[in-house]
């Protein structure tokens, strides 16, 4: 055996165990199984560049001569070279890997309006800085609150329980699970809490906790990620279904599948009413990127609905019936809200006529600019997710009315109090709901 063999043989050990690193890295960074591929690669190459191609010629290494030394300066080009030749191979094997990998979306381009920016009624402020706090005892995400017909405060909440407090937090209990993630509920004439289960579909809870199903699919297909709901005088409860492509149950979480949609820009979010009478599930529009928060017009005529992926509040007849959106507005829908500064969340009634929305995010400049390359929109998946250009928190809630006029505006820059969502209104209080805060904020009104 030639003297350099055991050399060779130790630099391929030592790339091996090398890739074996940068494999847990990367798994660990949210690679997954990308992370496979680096111990192989690292072995391939260090073969490619160490090995001596006059170990392949016949005769070789049966009592062949030994070549003569190498002097310093050539060993040195050698080394340049080697090295230059593992620079060529990983640059090579990440380019296919950020070009090949496969990834859950299918990107979709569209054109992001130029962003308004922090300016007019959403001029910076500081209006909702100093949030007061209740406790929810170790529970997370505070994603909807409302008053219920008790006078006391329902909370949903990650954990798939719904609490029950008085309005300053005493006596919290939990009044029910579900099983799933409730992020939007409202109580019909009954007295019943009537809610959109992100994992599990529409949901009835009885006044003592019981919980039944009321549906899980439109004409046989899923209802993927039920999402906010609102109850007609009439009876008639409307509701969103987020993402017909992703959802919560399938992809990780609410927040998960959420990014992934919003990503794809795939449009497949829709507006659904269901009827307690006949059982019937309908489609009142299609066509929304992220269909998120829901709201009834003061008369019952239009929902107010937010399209979180692309920053406006459309306005929508009740009467309506598979309109697509898609296609732009129409005789029964137009855009309320346009070009909005963030990701629009849920929407609720206030007093005196307002309606109350939430930013979960900011817009962000690099989103914005990935919006007609859907190429670059899927490399981004493939990037660790501590790379992935996720909008700094920002807390930002607002009013409006029903003609779209902006009257009230509260922010808070340094984002203390993550992903706010939209205002709850009370006589006394505007509680402030969010996706993933370990308290409940709130301010006197």
């Amino acid at each position: 055996m030639r003297a350099g063999l055991p050399t060779r043989v130790g630099w391929l050990l030592a790339l091996a165990g090398l890739g074996a690193l940068v494999g847990l890295a990367v798994r660990a960074l949210g690679g997954g199984d990308a992370g496979f591929l680096a111990m192989p690669a690292a072995v391939i190459a260090g073969w490619l560049v160490f090995a001596d191609p006059r170990e392949c010629e016949p005769g070789h290494g049966r009592g062949d001569a030994a070549p003569p030394s190498e002097a310093p300066s050539d060993r040195r080009t050698s080394l340049v070279k080697r090295i230059a030749w593992i620079a060529v191979v990983v640059i090579a094997a990440l380019a296919a890997y950020l070009a090949l990998w496969p990834v859950p979306i299918r990107p979709v381009a569209w054109q992001a309006p130029a962003a308004p920016g922090y300016a007019g009624a959403h001029a910076v402020n500081q209006r909702l800085a100093g949030l007061q706090m209740i406790d929810l005892g170790g529970e997370v995400g505070p994603e909807h609150v409302a008053l219920g017909p008790d006078g006391r405060l329902y909370v949903a909440v990650a954990s798939g329980n719904i609490l029950r407090m008085a309005p300053d937090g005493a006596a919290r209990e939990v009044f029910a699970n579900t099983g799933g993630r409730v992020l939007g509920f409202a109580f019909d004439a009954a007295g019943n809490l009537v809610a959109a289960d992100a994992v599990k579909g529409l949901l009835s809870v009885t006044s003592d906790g019981r919980v039944t199903l009321l549906a899980d699919n439109v004409g046989g297909e899923p209802i993927r990620y039920a999402d906010a709901v609102v109850v007609a005088a009439d009876g008639q409860i409307f509701f969103t279904d987020a993402s017909t492509r992703f959802g919560p149950a399938g992809w990780g979480g609410t927040f998960e599948a959420s990014v992934l949609d919003i990503i794809e820009q795939s449009a497949t979010g829709r507006v659904l009413v269901f009827d307690p009478a006949t059982k019937a599930v309908r489609v009142v529009a299609r066509g929304l990127s992220f269909a998120n928060g829901i709201a009834l017009a003061a008369d019952g005529q239009a929902l107010f609905v937010a399209e979180t992926g692309r920053y406006r509040i459309w306005k929508i007849a009740a009467d309506a019936r598979d309109l697509d959106l898609a296609a732009g507005p129409s005789a029964q829908a137009h855009v309320l809200l346009d070009n909005l500064p963030g990701y629009p969340d849920n929407l609720m009634r206030g007093l005196d006529g307002r309606l109350w929305g939430g930013f979960t995010k900011p817009r962000s400049a690099v989103v914005d600019g990935m919006a007609g390359k859907p190429w670059l929109r899927s490399v981004t998946l493939r990037l660790p997710r501590a790379l992935w250009p996720v909008p700094p928190a920002y807390g930002h809630v607002f009013a409006f009315t029903e003609d779209g006029t902006v009257v009230a505006d509260l922010q808070d820059p340094a984002g203390t109090y993550p992903e706010t969502t939209a205002v709850t209104e009370t006589a006394a209080r505007l509680y402030v709901q969010s996706l993933h805060a370990k308290a409940l904020g709130w301010l006197p009104r």
